[in-house]
This record gives structure tokens, C-alpha cells and sequence, in this order.
């Protein structure tokens, strides 16, 4: 493609050089006309138009004579110096017409010239053609009075021509070779500079269908592609992040299944040895397993994004406070078995009860899970810490519900990953949170059932240290009406 680029611009040049000499070459030959042109000059001031030169044609030829006496007519004459026209000045100090010209000279440059008035008419000699050099003529003060004009010559045929163009082509022959290696080194950097990160993004792209997720591209420089390989890289990440999620995720799932599985296996295993006989008891225990792989099977369900909470559309309102005291009402007795206080201050709410769009049934589930997890993890003889307030953030009502208990609590850093689906966080104050609880019917999907409703009615929930030694949960829920 260079090649051929090159050849076109060798060929173009050639064919402009041709197209310009010939103007070029009459623009020297008028050049050496300025006798001719005091001549005229000199004929229009003392004629004082050029009328004359019209009626008279043979006029013409005795102003464009090479040699005073009218000798040598036709040939082409040689510069003389160049000196302003005078009309003041006599005849004898005006500057002479040129002698003779050269034997052999070309005798066409007259049949070339002609005289044109200020209107761009002609007055004597042959109409210009496309390209014609012109020279202006003026008057003693300066006025333009008419334009000598001298067209191209037909064909440049002569040797200096020839030598002239063969140079000229000579020299576009080597700017053509230099450009050209001169590309095909820019060429082969670019590949390297843009190409190569292209490939490295490609090949990327490729591992990453394969199923390699740690492959990375090298990042270099700050411009756009260096973005995209950064982004590219960023994604990798996000992807390998995702599927080790969801490698833990059915990690998770399967251990939780397990545990009752083997428990149940191990009952009929019994049963079938014959060391255990099936009565009652062995009935019920087996009716709990089963009970708990339901309820596992239902929490995980319903903790996947989108399947636990209601439509929007079947949304109504409904009263929050009014739920969460039928939520602490049930759960009193268990907390007074496990010696837990119950504070609620600010409850009953003072006033008409705030009002939220929502599911009733749901949003109930979300206030007993939270006190489940309470009563679960919290020692005996600890305390529990239900507020609730109103406020307006970004022109915006909200409900917020407040759940502090006493210790245990969580590492700082595992706060964030509370509401993960089947995540086991460590006790901060013994370093290995007690699956007791879990195993006497919990799924450890609690929270994350909770997280899953509140943001299906455009609320949010998160969790800190508590004051009291062991969890914050905080819960806010977009009212239904505005604040007074």
C-alpha cells in the first residue's frame, strides 16, 4: 500500500511539474520584455489610450522590433537592464531596445504576447491562454493602463527542459524512497506501541473464555488503551471474584445439606442394623431433619436476589412499628428464658405510626429474623436495645429502626460480610462463633434474608458495633408520606 502511495505521488508530481513549467517558462521570458513594456508605456503616454495600437495592427510589431533600426523582428531578444520609463526624459537616454537576439532563437514568444487594455480586452497581439504570465502596465503616476500577457509556450521540449524535469523527478524519486522507509519504520513502531497491547487484550479475552480467570494483561503508559487494559484487568478480577463466590456459595450449600443428610443416614443406618428401634423418638428425630432440610431449602431460596421479597406492584401500606411490636411480643418469652433484656425506647410510637409501602408478612420475617439472630448469639444475661426514629435524607422520609444487643460481637472487618448468604463469621471475644444455634435449626441465612427484603422495598441495612458490646443492626425504610 506504501508502494503504491509513493507511485501515485511520483506521478502526480510529474504530471503538476508538467502542467506548471510551461507558465513558469513564459513567466521568465516576459520577464526579459521590459523594454517592450516602456515601450508601450511610452506609447500610451503620448497617445493617451491605446486606440492606435487597435487601428493599426503593424504598429505592434514595429513597438515589439529587437533593434532600433527594426532589424532582427521575431527573434528573441536578450534582458536588458531594467530601467523606469521616463517620458520626461529624451529619447537618446531612454533604455534601448535589445539587440539582435541570438541566431536559432525560437521566433514563437511573439505569437505568444499580446496587449491587454484595463477591461481585460485585447488590443493587439494573441489572446492569452490558460496560464499566461502577465506584467502590468502604468502610467506615470502609477495608474494601471493596461497588462502585457504572454501565454505558455505549446510544448517544452528542449533539452534544459528535459534536464530540468529529469532532476526534478530525480528528486521526488529519493524524497519518495525516504518517505516511504520513513513510514515503514513509523509502521513497525505503531505495531509495537498500539498492536501489541491490542494482541495482549485479545489473547486476554481468549484465556478468559477458557475459563482462566487469573490472566491478566501488562498495563503500560496512561493513554486509552493503558485504560482499557486496566478495566480489562479490573473485570478479570470482579470475574474470578464472582466464581470463587459461587465456588464458596455451593461449598456452603453443601455442608449445610450435609448435616442433616448424615444425620438422617445415620438414624436409618441404625434402624436397618437393627440397634435402634423405630419408635416415637426415632420418628421425631427423623421428622426434625427432614423439617430443617425444608427450612434450609426455603431460606436459601428465598435469600437469592429477587425471590424474597413480593412484587413492588402488590405492595401496600402498611405500619412497621405496629409489626415490630408483634415481632418482640412473640420472641418475649424466649428472651426471658434466656435472661435478655428487652429496652425499646421511643416504642410505642408517640402519635399516628409512620406509614411505608411494603409487604406485611415479609417485612414481620425480616423483624423476627433479627431478633432469631439475638437470641442465638447473644449470652445470657445480656441485654437488647430496639429505638426508632424518623428523618430526612436527600428530600427524602425515612423510618429507622435500630437493634443493639450485648456481646459476643465480630471483627471489624467482617461486618460488611454479615449479610452474605451462608457466611460464618468469628466471635471478636473467643474467636470461634458457637454453632450451637445453627445446629438446633438455624440455616445461617437470616440476615441475608433480611438484606434481600429491605432492599426489595427500597431500604437499606448494615450492621456495626454496638455500644452495648455485641451487633448494630441498623434498618431504614423510605416512608409512604412525607414528613410535617
Amino acid at each position: 500500500m506504501l508502494v503504491v502511495l509513493v507511485l501515485l505521488f511520483a506521478g502526480f508530481s510529474r504530471w503538476a511539474l508538467q502542467r506548471g513549467l510551461g507558465p513558469y517558462v513564459a513567466s521568465i521570458e516576459l520577464a526579459r520584455m521590459d523594454w517592450l513594456a516602456d515601450r508601450l508605456q511610452e506609447h500610451h503616454a503620448q497617445a493617451g489610450n491605446w486606440d492606435t495600437l487597435r487601428r493599426q495592427p503593424n504598429l505592434w510589431r514595429q513597438l515589439r522590433r529587437s533593434g532600433p533600426d527594426g532589424s532582427g523582428a521575431g527573434d528573441r531578444p536578450p534582458p536588458p537592464p531594467q530601467r523606469d520609463f521616463d517620458p520626461a526624459r529624451p529619447p537618446s537616454d531612454r533604455p534601448p531596445p535589445p539587440p539582435d537576439g541570438s541566431p536559432g532563437g525560437p521566433p514563437s514568444v511573439y505569437a505568444r504576447l499580446g496587449l491587454l487594455d484595463t477591461d481585460r480586452r485585447l488590443v493587439a497581439g494573441s489572446v492569452p491562454r490558460a496560464g499566461a504570465a502577465q506584467q502590468a502596465l502604468t502610467d506615470p503616476g502609477g495608474a494601471v493602463i493596461g497588462h502585457l500577457v504572454l501565454s505558455p509556450p505549446d510544448d517544452l521540449q528542449s533539452e534544459a527542459d528535459r534536464a530540468l524535469l529529469r532532476e526534478h523527478m530525480g528528486f521526488v524519486a529519493w524524497t519518495g524512497l525516504a518517505g516511504l522507509a520513513l513510514a515503514l519504520a513509523l509502521s513497525a513502531w505503531l505495531a509495537r506501541r498500539w498492536l501489541a497491547p491490542v494482541h495482549a487484550l485479545a489473547e486476554g479475552a481468549r484465556a478468559i473464555a477458557a475459563g482462566r480467570l487469573d490472566t491478566r494483561v501488562p498495563v503500560a503508559g496512561e493513554d486509552e488503551l493503558a485504560q482499557l487494559a486496566r478495566t480489562f484487568n479490573d473485570m478479570a478480577g470482579q470475574l474470578a471474584g464472582v466464581e470463587a463466590s459461587r465456588r464458596q456459595w455451593l461449598g456452603d450449600v453443601a455442608h449445610e445439606l450435609r448435616t442433616p443428610l448424615a444425620a438422617m443416614r445415620a438414624e436409618i443406618e441404625a434402624l436397618q442394623d437393627g440397634i435402634r428401634p423405630f419408635d416415637d423418638k426415632t420418628a421425631l428425630r427423623l421428622h426434625r431433619q427432614v423439617m430443617r432440610l425444608i427450612q434450609l431449602v426455603g431460606d436459601l431460596r428465598t435469600s437469592l436476589d429477587g425471590s424474597a421479597a413480593a412484587p413492588a406492584a402488590s405492595h401496600v401500606p402498611v405500619h412497621p412499628l405496629a409489626l415490630l411490636a408483634e415481632a418482640l411480643a412473640g420472641a418475649r418469652p424466649r428472651l426471658e428464658q434466656a435472661r435478655i433484656g428487652v429496652q425499646t425506647p421511643g416504642l410505642p410510637w408517640p402519635g399516628p405510626e409512620p406509614l411505608v409501602l411494603g409487604d406485611a408478612q415479609q417485612l414481620h420475617q425480616v423483624f423476627s429474623n433479627l431478633l432469631e439472630n439475638t437470641l442465638r448469639y447473644t449470652h445470657a444475661g445480656g441485654q437488647l436495645r430496639v429505638s426508632a426514629d424518623t428523618a430526612r435524607e436527600h428530600g427524602r422520609a425515612w423510618l429507622r429502626l435500630q437493634w443493639d444487643d450485648s456481646a459476643p460481637s465480630v471483627a471489624a472487618h467482617e461486618l460488611p460480610r454479615l449479610f452474605e448468604r451462608l457466611y460464618r463469621a468469628q466471635n471478636a471475644s473467643d474467636g470461634a462463633r458457637t454453632r450451637a444455634a445453627d445446629d438446633a435449626g438455624g440455616s445461617g441465612l437470616g440476615l441475608a434474608i433480611c438484606r434481600t427484603i429491605v432492599q426489595a422495598h427500597g431500604g437499606r441495612i448494615e450492621a456495626q458495633h454496638s455500644p452495648l458490646g455485641g451487633l448494630r443492626v441498623m434498618l431504614a425504610l423510605p416512608l409512604l408520606e412525607n414528613m410535617p
